[in-house]
C-alpha cells in the first residue's frame, strides 16, 4: 500500500465504522425498515469504494512492480492472487 493513502482509506473507515455504530442503534430503536436498510446500502457503497482504492493501489503500485520487475515467478504470483480475490467477490 503506498503511505500516501494510507490516512484516506484509514478516515474513510472510521467514518464507516460510525455509519455501522449508527445502523446498530437505528436497530436498537426500533427504526423504520426502509431507513435502516437505505444506511445499509450507504455503508455497503462506502466499503465498495475503499475496496476499489485499495484495488487501484494494489494494481498500481504491488502488480505494477511485479510487471517492471521481470520476475516472471512473481508476476504469475501476483496475477494469481488477483484472480483468487475477484473469483472471491464474483460469489
Amino acid at each position: 500500500m503506498k503511505r500516501e493513502n494510507k490516512p484516506k482509506l484509514l478516515g474513510r473507515l472510521n467514518r464507516i465504522e460510525g455509519q455501522v455504530r449508527g445502523i446498530s442503534r437505528m436497530i436498537e430503536e426500533d427504526r423504520y425498515c426502509i431507513d435502516v436498510l437505505t444506511q445499509l446500502q450507504a455503508a455497503r457503497a462506502a466499503l465498495a469504494r475503499v475496496e476499489s482504492e485499495m484495488l487501484k493501489d494494489h494494481m498500481g503500485h504491488c502488480i505494477e512492480d511485479a510487471i517492471v520487475g521481470g520476475d516472471a515467478k512473481q508476476q504469475r504470483k501476483k496475477i494469481g492472487e488477483l484472480i483468487e480475490l475477484l473469483d472471491r467477490s464474483a460469489r
